[in-house]
């Protein structure tokens, strides 16, 4: 099993940025592929980004590519988001999510953190 932390969310601009961070801890970090999801109010929770146990591959929604950055750094066992151009579209609770590096399915996450609040004002 592993926990999830988030932190980082916050009040900022449109065209600011933010990097959010979770950290996890129990099993070795580097068993898990990480993810960020986001829900906003009266939405469904919706696929950000995704990335392979080592960095090695990233994935990205289309409403974020070329604005959001995944990546992580297993020896201090946290994975980031680095949100750049923020827009009135993205404000939501961000979620980081875990699985098992060996499980099949890029939106398919077994472990999840609380959140944390992004809010974007214009």
């Amino acid at each position: 099993q592993v926990q999830l932390v988030e932190s980082g969310g916050g009040l900022v601009q449109a065209g600011g940025s933010l990097r959010l961070s979770c950290a996890a801890s129990g099993r070795t970090f580097s068993s898990y592929r990480m993810g960020w999801f986001r829900q906003a109010p009266g939405k469904e929770r919706a696929f950000v980004a995704a990335i392979s146990w080592n960095g090695g591959r990233t994935y990205y929604a289309d409403s974020v590519k070329g604005r959001f950055n995944i990546s992580r750094d297993n020896a201090k066992n946290t994975v980031y988001l680095q949100m750049n151009t923020l827009k009135p579209d993205d404000p939501a609770v961000y979620y980081c999510a875990a699985v098992d590096l060996h499980k099949p399915g890029l939106y398919e996450f077994d472990y999840w953190g609380q959140g944390t609040q992004v809010t974007v004002s214009s």
